[in-house]
């Protein structure tokens, strides 16, 4: 394989096409970060982890970047397949439309414990808690960078940035003018096709309208059979970005999603046969109004205002969720003393949210109005310039179900040359129940009677009384080169959870119903904050420029659980992950890349099919063909090493999900 490559470079690469990384780059209009220099690559600028500029080499986290050039080289088609590139992070999917995606632990549907961004707006859901990843449709083309922060966040963004923050940022309509079409089809995806048109209006400002339509198959199960789980997914918005003087800057964007899925749905009865699967088909909607400002008023002073409102109508498992919301906030930085530079802010959210009942899970009140109000200060103080930083701050918060909640963050980044930063964290962080946590009644299942014994209904509660959860979290990181071309970023953490709310068995209770003969017992868990959990994990990435056309990365993540309380709701997620990713650019404008991540098993955390989830391999291979300025051609085969393999089950029904072989192909077209 090197003596080809080493040949094609001398031989063909450089002579007969005369093509390089930088001549691919732009064919393909992207940024090009996989083409950067590593001392370039560790300058890339983070906005994620201080809520300001700073370079991501320096930056005192556990923080990876995925760039546009992951997206388009990869074949990525949803945000939770780019989230798979990134080391400590668990990603599963579910079915056609539901993943389960966490950092460091805690993965389920509805992981909690991970607050996600899209461009300044939070589409964390404090009705189940978590992100429902299946209507999150992004133009991928129109993204940016995604910035991954592994560890807690709570000191600037808040309560539930426990383990980790997703800040998915798009780009600027300045950076997308002109038109894009970007059509793609395969075994699964049939079709996924975007078109976006930007423009400009007058000197100073311009805009962009895009529309998306996606269409997954039926998946199968892990057998080979089809799983009903169709869906159809449509979004559009436009965004405009107005420079009216150099230092000011005005954003405006909205989006609007229609989503249609098909599910299966195991309902629970107290009459034979004691459960019935219902085939529901779900329709989501939702829209969103975002609008930044900020203003420069030196080079390290400066004002940002944002303000969003986000609707949306959600349905699953026969019952629905609706919400409304409201967000303001406000940031100022400014230096103080040539040592310290300052960000702070404030924010207020209102949310009027509502539920619809169903004979699986019900809620009392169905309504519900929240009210949350925060403040945040954080000094980064220069104590070696160059050398030595110290960054303190918190953020504190008041909701109406656990009061005040304060959660403040030590960081220090030491740089003993220009090619090492050593960083260490001490944080707190809290996560805040969800509605769901606190008035939901879930019928789970109905046990049939026997010659002795009567039915028996399971079932499982919400608790008005309950705490926020809470992380004391260390952590400890290394960054350093080796040579022009290694890069390696070492990260080790050790997590304590206290008050993790867990369901607690209550005494069973008989219920004496007429029509249904004698009655029946009612097994019921309550919610409380019974659980104590302590975690350990290291994650390991490096990055080898192994020639100018030839790119490789790699990592590796262990993860360690102990807790007081053996618990299935705390068992998603596996003790190792590792990936290796390669690319190569070869003649005749095109580039190869390949992908090989493995998955330890694990024990399912939940479902009427609970299970151990085997662990799996799987590997992806893509060709990109530039075929003119503007126009490229790509063909993936994805999970080629396996038929299928399970990645997660559903709490909602014993029918599992396979994760199939699948091929893909795409042209895009931009000009």
């Amino acid at each position: 394989m090197k003596k080809y490559i080493a040949t094609a470079a001398r031989g063909v690469v450089i002579a007969a096409v005369g093509m390089s990384a930088a001549s691919v780059r732009a064919q393909s209009q992207d940024p090009g970060f996989a083409d950067m220099s590593l001392e370039e690559l560790m300058n890339v600028p983070v906005t994620s982890v201080s809520k300001k500029t700073t370079k991501l080499g320096e930056s005192p986290a556990a923080i990876t970047v995925i760039t546009q050039d992951d997206l388009r080289r990869l074949g990525i088609t949803n945000l939770p397949d780019a989230l798979r590139l990134v080391p400590g992070v668990e990603v599963a999917q579910i079915n056609s439309q539901e993943w389960a995606v966490s950092a460091r632990g805690f993965n389920n549907e509805f992981a909690n414990k991970l607050l996600v961004l899209i461009d300044g707006r939070s589409v964390y859901g404090s009705g189940f808690g978590g992100v429902v990843w299946g209507v999150q449709n992004v133009v991928m083309e129109d993204v940016d960078r995604i910035e991954v922060i592994r560890g807690p966040g709570g000191a600037l963004w808040g309560a539930n940035a426990v383990n980790g923050v997703i800040n998915i940022i798009t780009k600027s309509a300045a950076e997308t003018q002109g038109g894009l079409v970007s059509a793609a089809g395969g075994t699964t995806e049939q079709p996924d096709v975007s078109a976006r048109y930007g423009g400009s209006l007058g000197t100073d400002a311009t805009y962009r309208a895009y529309l998306k339509y996606n269409r997954e198959d039926n998946l199968e199960t892990n057998t080979g059979g089809p799983v009903p789980d169709q869906t159809h997914d449509m979004q559009t918005g436009a965004r405009s970005d107005w420079m009216p003087t150099r230092d000011d800057h005005l954003t405006l964007q909205g989006d609007y999603y229609v989503d249609r899925f098909t599910e299966s749905q195991a309902i629970p009865s107290l009459t034979p046969p004691y459960d019935w699967t219902d085939i529901a088909q779900d329709r989501n909607t939702g829209g969103n109004a975002l609008g930044r400002w900020t203003h420069q008023f030196q080079q390290n002073s400066s004002l940002a205002l944002q303000a969003y409102v986000d609707t949306f109508h959600q349905e699953q498992a026969g019952a629905f969720q609706a919400a409304q919301t409201l967000d303001f906030d406000a940031q100022h930085r400014f230096s103080m003393w040539d040592r310290n530079d300052v960000v702070w802010g404030f924010g207020y959210r209102h949310i009027d949210g509502s539920f619809g009942n169903s004979p699986f899970v019900s809620w009392n009140p169905d309504h519900y109005i929240e009210q949350l109000y925060n403040v945040f200060v954080q000094d980064e103080i220069s104590l070696l310039p160059e050398r030595l930083s110290v960054t303190v701050g918190s953020k504190v918060e008041h909701n109406i179900y656990t009061g005040f909640e304060t959660q403040p963050s030590l960081r220090m980044a030491f740089k003993p040359t220009h090619q090492q930063t050593l960083w260490a964290a001490i944080s707190r962080a809290v996560r805040t129940p969800s509605r769901s946590d606190l008035t939901d009644l879930v019928n789970i299942a109905v046990i049939p009677p026997t010659a002795t014994t009567p039915e028996a209904a399971v079932s499982s509660a919400g608790n008005f009384h309950l705490e926020a959860e809470e992380l004391l979290a260390y952590e400890l990181g290394y960054r350093f080169e080796v040579g022009p071309a290694i890069g390696i970023d070492i990260a080790a953490f050790h997590n304590h959870y206290d008050r993790i709310i867990l369901q607690t068995p209550l005494t069973p209770q008989f219920v004496f119903v007429p029509p249904f003969g004698p009655g029946y017992v009612q097994i019921e868990t309550l919610n409380h904050n019974t659980g104590v959990v302590e975690t350990y994990g290291a994650e390991v990435a490096a990055q080898w420029n192994v020639m100018a056309y030839w790119h490789l990365a790699a990592s590796y993540s262990w993860l360690s659980q102990h807790e007081n309380i053996e618990n299935p709701y705390l068992s998603g997620s596996p003790s190792q992950q590792a990936q290796v990713r390669s690319t190569v650019v070869l003649p005749w404008n095109a580039e190869l890349t390949a992908a090989v991540f493995y998955v330890d098993g694990f024990q399912s955390p939940y479902g009427i099919a609970e299970e151990s989830i085997p662990s799996y391999v799987r590997t992806d291979v893509g060709i990109t063909w530039h075929v003119a300025k503007g126009l490229e051609v790509g063909l993936w085969g994805k999970n080629l090493t396996d038929n299928r393999h399970v990645e997660f089950t559903s709490y909602k029904t014993d029918l599992i999900t396979a994760i199939p072989r699948s091929v893909l192909g795409r042209v895009t077209w931009i000009w």
